[in-house]
């Protein structure tokens, strides 16, 4: 569901022309979606409660989880002090079953020593997604960081041998071991290790504003924390380290805690 221009200047007609006129919304208002807009310059944005960054020029981004309900508000203090509110209609998704069988039983149910290093492992990923960093690369546009067979795919409930578990936050990417994975937008290395419990080799970008990427079960990790990448320039390889059960690629976009939809923003797979 593509949310234009001018239904969102409609929907914002009550807020007086000189907000009307400057403001815009575009991308995917469904489940698992992202949307990018300009707001007038000076402006205050929060959606849903939470203050939504804005860049110099007015640029902003937002982002709807797996299981967002109906309606998200958004709420716009103008620089003149008006404000004004706009409900968005976020689509409801079905999501897919997949079931996985010959897996670890240590990797479905870990023992109490595992829990504690998982717990460790998870703060380091949650402090990650909660980065509010100037930079917009995310405005710059998403590609596939690997090209292949798709897996596994997002929102889908995973049952692990035989036990249901979380559902599926990304999408799964099969193909050769070895095979360069790079970055599908330019964006900062926020997190490199290479040995993390369920995800294996794991990197994590920051493109800015809250939006995340990250990439697991990766064999080899070829980037330090801290360096700028470009979109396409290479992260590190795919594996099958972690909870896996061959080669692939797991590539999760989050913006903070929402949950977003990695194909939806980098449109279909290249043949």
């Amino acid at each position: 569901m593509r949310l234009a221009l001018l239904a969102i200047l409609a929907a914002f007609a009550l807020a007086g022309a000189a907000v009307a006129e400057t403001l815009s919304l575009d991308g995917d208002a469904v489940q698992g979606g992202m949307m990018i807009g300009h707001a007038p310059v000076g402006s205050t944005l929060d959606l849903d409660g939470r203050a939504v960054r804005q860049a110099a020029d007015g640029l902003f981004v937002i982002g709807f989880g797996r299981d967002h309900g109906p309606t998200a508000r958004l709420t716009l203090r103008a620089p003149d002090g008006s404000r004004r509110r706009h409900d968005i209609a976020v689509a409801r998704r079905a999501y897919k079953i997949q079931r996985i069988d010959g897996l670890p039983p240590k990797m479905v149910t870990p023992g109490a020593a595992a829990l504690k290093r998982i717990r460790r492992e998870a703060a380091k990923i949650r402090a990650v997604r909660a980065l509010d960093t100037p930079d917009t690369w995310f405005a710059e546009g998403f590609g596939w960081p690997v090209q292949g067979v798709i897996t596994g795919v997002f929102g889908s409930q995973r049952v692990l041998n035989g036990e249901a578990r979380r559902p599926h936050y990304g999408i799964d990417i099969a193909a050769p071991a070895g095979t360069i994975v790079r970055a599908p937008a330019a964006g900062r290395v926020a997190l490199a290790q290479a040995d993390l419990y369920f995800t294996g080799g794991t990197v994590m970008l920051d493109h800015g504003h809250g939006v995340t990427s990250v990439f697991s079960h990766l064999r080899d990790v070829t980037v330090k924390l801290g360096t700028h990448l470009g979109q396409g320039d290479p992260l590190g390889t795919v594996g099958s380290t972690g909870r896996s059960t061959g080669p692939h690629l797991d590539w999760r976009v989050n913006w903070f805690t929402q949950r977003l939809d990695p194909a939806l923003l980098a449109g279909p797979m290249p043949k």
